[in-house]
């Protein structure tokens, strides 16, 4: 029977809501350390999943109700490599957008203002919009 230890889940669900708190961010760098916090959440949370230290699985060495389940372990170490690999591709990602635009803050895109002022508080698409009006008569309207 597997007991986890309550420090432990609470440290992993501080760790969840630290991690998702900074991804929600604009910022692409707390982006970056929320995901480098996930991580590190999601490996200590797979190791409590495994359970308590046992024996190597290793037949003839102990009997096998001592051995240690090897699975968390590596879905541990694949949960670091993939952390590993992201952290990298938002590091370069961060270093590219402040060389381009000079912060790390991501902003608003135009095109989506522009639908957001098109349909309105009501998000009805009833108003008269001059980008989509037929004013050569010839059945094509502007765009």
């Amino acid at each position: 029977m597997i007991t986890i230890n309550l420090t432990m889940a609470l440290t992993v669900g501080v760790l969840y809501g630290v991690g998702f708190t900074l991804l929600l961010s604009r910022s692409l760098m707390r982006v970056l350390i929320g995901v480098v916090v996930l991580g590190h959440g999601t490996n200590l949370l797979l190791q409590l999943a495994g359970g308590p230290p046992g024996r190597a699985p290793i037949v003839g060495e102990a009997p096998v109700e001592a051995f240690t389940d090897p699975l968390p372990q590596a879905l541990a170490l694949t949960a670091i490599v993939i952390t590993f690999a992201l952290t990298t591709f938002l590091l370069a990602l961060g270093y590219r957008s402040f060389v381009l635009v000079g912060h790390d803050e991501v902003q608003d895109d135009v095109e989506d203002r522009r639908i957001a002022r098109r349909q309105g508080p009501g998000l009805t698409d009833d108003t008269d919009d001059t980008d989509d009006t037929d004013e050569g008569g010839d059945g094509e309207g502007r765009r």
